[in-house]
C-alpha cells in the first residue's frame, strides 16, 4: 500500500516547494547536477568572441543533449551558441535565477547520467598546442666581450 504523506510533509511543501537532490549543484550547473553534463562554460568564455572550436565540436558529438544558458547573460553573447545549437538540432533553455547569479554561462547535458571526468573546456588548450614557448638563452656581459 502507498504511504499517504502526513500534514506536516504536505505543509512543507506547500512552503518551501518539493525537495530536490543537490540543490546547491542545481543552482551552480543552471538546474542540472554535475553527474549529467557533458561540457560546461564559464561566463568569461561565452563572452569570447566567437565560439570555442571545442564546444562546437562537443555539441556535434552529442546531439541528444540539451543546452542550459544562463538567462543573467547578455542574449547577444549567447545567440552565437544558440544558433550553433539550432544547427545541430540541440533544444536549449534559458534559466534565470534572481536568488542566485552562477559563474556558469552554459551548460550542455543529458537527462541522464553520463559521469564525465572533466566537463569544463580549457581556455588555454589550444593556443599551448598552437604556440610552444621557446626563451632565447641572453649571453651574459663577459661572454659578450670575448667571443
Amino acid at each position: 500500500m502507498v504511504e499517504r504523506p502526513n500534514v506536516d510533509e504536505y505543509l512543507q511543501q506547500g512552503m518551501y516547494g518539493q525537495k530536490q537532490t543537490k540543490p546547491d549543484e542545481r543552482r551552480k550547473f543552471l538546474g542540472t547536477i554535475r553527474e549529467r553534463i557533458v561540457f560546461a562554460l564559464t561566463q568569461r568564455q561565452v563572452r569570447r568572441k566567437g565560439t570555442l572550436p571545442q564546444a562546437e565540436a562537443l555539441m556535434k558529438e552529442n546531439e541528444g543533449a540539451h543546452m542550459f544558458l544562463n538567462g543573467n547573460m547578455s542574449y547577444t553573447y549567447l545567440s552565437k551558441y544558440i544558433k550553433l545549437a539550432g544547427k545541430y538540432g540541440i533544444h536549449y533553455t534559458m534559466v534565470t535565477n534572481k536568488e542566485h547569479n552562477t559563474d556558469i554561462g552554459l551548460v550542455l547535458a543529458y537527462p541522464h547520467a553520463i559521469d564525465k571526468e572533466e566537463i569544463y573546456i580549457d581556455d588555454n588548450q589550444e593556443g599551448q598546442q598552437a604556440k610552444p614557448k621557446v626563451k632565447a638563452k641572453k649571453k651574459s656581459f663577459f661572454a659578450k666581450l670575448f667571443r
